[in-house]
């Protein structure tokens, strides 16, 4: 039994690193699930049995890895009340709304957002879940990994977590928290059953406590304590709005990083959603101890919480990837499009040379599979994971662009879809099209119970 090939047949362009020379006519051969040979020159005869695509109109890429998100924020995107507030009062207004969710919600809103994900170029991504409503009873990681594996997409979600109340001073409702004892018992629970620490995995686990402003300092400290006795990684918001920063000073006495540093919650195996409000002697110090910063530049913009220091992060050495967030504050699961959002803020301050095309794209590839742990992912090489994002240029939106048609897809284009994207040597976007679910039937369903959980919380509201 032979293992099955797919043959890139005549590709365009294909940019197998970041930092090195685009190729023009190659081929590249995928058996099972890795890349087994990339020729220049175009001359590999497909295998028997091999599916082959005619890649001549196309740009292939490594797949995208996005580091930071909230899969069920998709079922309440672009709600009225909401579109023109800061994060406090947004999260306020949310949290009543998103205490409804129930496992159906977790599996649609996952398949919804992995969907889009993958239909834009992204083949790894985490999840931040961090909500656990007052009786929900079901395996919310399972459900998450169920439908990344119905999808075919390779998946790293975060165990997250809440336990610091209003009552306690925090800001979550106390519907949607758990006790610490629950919290690390669960952990400890997903990482047993889910997590594998192989280079090209396709499930991990990450334990993250959700952020400095509802969860406690214990908290911190034990999660920091339980993930490296099993070797996973550590995720939290940090340094989002200056609200965040002034919070930490009034209830701990510190800024974040200091938090972070007394909490364990610091260190080359933790990555930070956002980080933008970080001073120089902050930023030295996530340097020096090889912390990874999670970049979301739509929703810091749609949330005004400001611009993250990228360009100065990267010339630090500092480890950044991108995030497309959300789905309430952003509002979309646009991975390519993000790209070019972090392309494009980082020059509003910074300069027409802020942040190049090739720059924004190692971002977006290699570096967030550092950050996620995954060590043969994020480069089109021979031995490596079989993840691509195979997009046409030869279409109207790019007539004119192709002296660079890497940087087309971020200059040019109103249309993100691949034409193919293909995780672990299996073709999971087919003609632009998902291949592991009815997308009618997805979108359908997810209005359903969009709809019914907006309904719940304006009753829940008039009582």
């Amino acid at each position: 039994m032979h293992e099955h090939a797919i043959l890139l047949k005549n590709i365009f362009c294909l940019m197998t690193e970041t930092d090195k020379p685009t190729l023009s006519g190659a081929d590249m051969l995928i058996t099972g699930k890795t890349i087994a040979r990339i020729d220049p020159t175009g001359s590999i005869e497909a295998p028997k049995g091999a599916r082959v695509i005619d890649c001549s109109s196309h740009v292939v890429l490594p797949g995208f890895v996005n580091t930071h998100h909230h899969f069920y924020q998709t079922l309440t995107r672009n709600h009225p009340a909401v579109q023109n507030a800061e994060l406090f009062d947004w999260l306020r207004f949310l949290y009543n709304v998103w205490k409804h969710i129930d496992d159906e919600g977790v599996y649609t809103s996952s398949l919804l957002a992995m969907g889009e994900l993958l239909k834009t170029g992204c083949t790894c991504t985490t999840d931040h879940h961090y909500l656990y409503p007052r009786g929900f009873s079901g395996d919310l990681m399972g459900i998450q990994f169920a439908a990344a594996d119905k999808l075919g997409m390779r998946f790293s979600p975060t165990r997250g977590s809440m336990s610091l109340s209003r009552k306690d001073g925090g800001l979550p409702p106390d519907s949607v928290v758990q006790t610490a004892d629950e919290i690390l018992q669960d952990s400890e629970r997903v990482i047993n059953r889910y997590h594998d620490p192989s280079p090209m995995a396709m499930h991990k686990i990450v334990l993250a406590p959700c952020s400095p402003f509802s969860v406690t300092k214990d908290l911190m400290r034990e999660s920091a304590r339980l993930a490296r006795a099993h070797g996973v990684r550590l995720h939290t918001h940090l340094a989002e709005t200056r609200d965040e920063n002034d919070f930490c000073i009034g209830m701990y006495g510190k800024r974040p990083v200091a938090l972070m540093e007394e909490c364990e919650l610091i260190g080359p195996d933790v990555f930070y959603a956002h980080g933008i409000h970080f001073n120089d002697e902050e930023l030295r110090i996530l340097r020096d101890t090889g912390s990874h910063i999670a970049h979301c530049p739509s929703s810091n913009m749609r949330l005004g919480s400001g611009i993250c220091r990228v360009r100065e992060m990267l010339a630090m050495g500092i480890n950044v990837g991108i995030a497309v967030d959300g789905s309430a504050s952003n509002d979309a699961s646009d991975m390519l499009g993000e790209i070019r959002n972090a392309l494009l803020l980082q020059r509003v301050e910074q300069g027409a040379d802020a942040l190049t095309a090739r720059q924004a794209f190692a971002l977006a590839s290699e570096n967030g599979a550092r950050m996620l742990n995954f060590s043969q992912v994020g480069r089109l090489v021979e031995g490596w994971a079989a993840d691509a994002a195979i997009f046409n240029v030869h279409a109207l939106p790019y007539a004119g662009s192709l002296s660079d048609p890497v940087a087309a897809l971020l200059f040019c284009g109103n249309d993100h879809t691949t034409d193919y994207t293909i995780v672990n040597g299996q073709v999971v976007v087919d003609g632009r099209r998902l291949v592991g679910v009815d997308e009618s039937e997805l979108v359908r369903k997810a209005n359903a119970i969009s709809k019914d959980m907006l309904a719940k919380a304006e009753r829940k509201e008039e009582v």
